[in-house]
């Protein structure tokens, strides 16, 4: 493999698992160095650190709550501090609480803080990044495609934070234009994490959705993040590609 980014500093928030850790490796993989922040488990976050340095590059885990605006700055300021400079800004955390808005028994204290994760998180990042982030930098979210289309009921908490990522994107690729930084979002459709598994009882309902009738896998996401990474990608800014198996189609 290429390696398009070698010394370059990429920080990935809620890079411990998932999507985010494939990230994390991906951009490790492509020469890195790589910074992630983790929630609660510090074995997962050791694992992927350790996967991380077997691919010759730098690693650091961070314990950061996504939904704490001086815990967010805090953990760029430290990134930056630690390795002297910050090229790739990943914005992967993310929380996901669903429910139909005439519930009585709706958890308003849970969609309270995935607005807190999910927008607040990804804005104090940037905004904590921007004024340390090298020219000609990267700055990629990833959201959902459920900002576009919603096919089932429930969800307007959830993707709503993630369409209004999508807006900032769009309006922080203008206002960093002028530094040749790229900002740009990821969209992912059914992805086969531990938060939405492709046995769980609904996947068929989703497969059903895509035009390719499958399931995508945390690296379809992570190469999509790489290539935004990339210099291939330098023209591209206030873009959100849908990384979904045809389900937007």
């Amino acid at each position: 493999m290429t390696q398009h980014l070698q010394g370059k500093v990429a920080l990935v928030t809620g890079g411990s698992r998932g999507i985010g850790a494939a990230i994390a490796k991906r951009l490790a993989a492509d020469g890195a160095h790589v910074a992630f922040s983790y929630a609660k488990s510090l074995e997962q976050a050791q694992q992927v650190v350790a996967d991380i340095e077997r691919l010759g590059v730098q690693a650091l885990a961070i314990q950061a709550d996504q939904g704490d605006a001086a815990q967010v700055t805090a953990l760029v300021k430290q990134v930056h501090q630690h390795f002297g400079r910050l090229d790739i800004l990943v914005n992967s955390a993310g929380v996901f609480v669903t429910g139909p808005v005439d519930d009585p028994q709706a958890d308003i204290a849970g969609f309270n803080r995935q607005q807190a994760v999910n927008i607040g998180g990804v804005v104090s990042a940037v905004r904590a990044a921007a004024g340390l982030i090298s020219d000609g930098g990267r700055i990629i979210s990833v959201g959902t495609t459920g900002a576009d289309r919603i096919p089932f009921p429930g969800a307007a908490d959830y993707v709503a934070t993630k369409a209004a990522v999508a807006a900032y994107t769009r309006g922080w690729a203008r206002d960093l234009g002028s530094r040749n930084i790229t900002v740009n979002t990821v969209q992912p459709g059914a992805i086969n994490t531990d938060m939405n598994p492709e046995t769980a009882d609904h996947a068929s309902f989703l497969i059903g959705l895509t035009a390719l009738s499958r399931y995508g896998q945390p690296e379809d996401i992570a190469a999509a993040v790489a290539f935004l990474a990339s210099p291939d990608a330098s023209y591209i800014t206030g873009a959100t590609l849908n990384v979904d198996g045809g389900q937007s189609a």
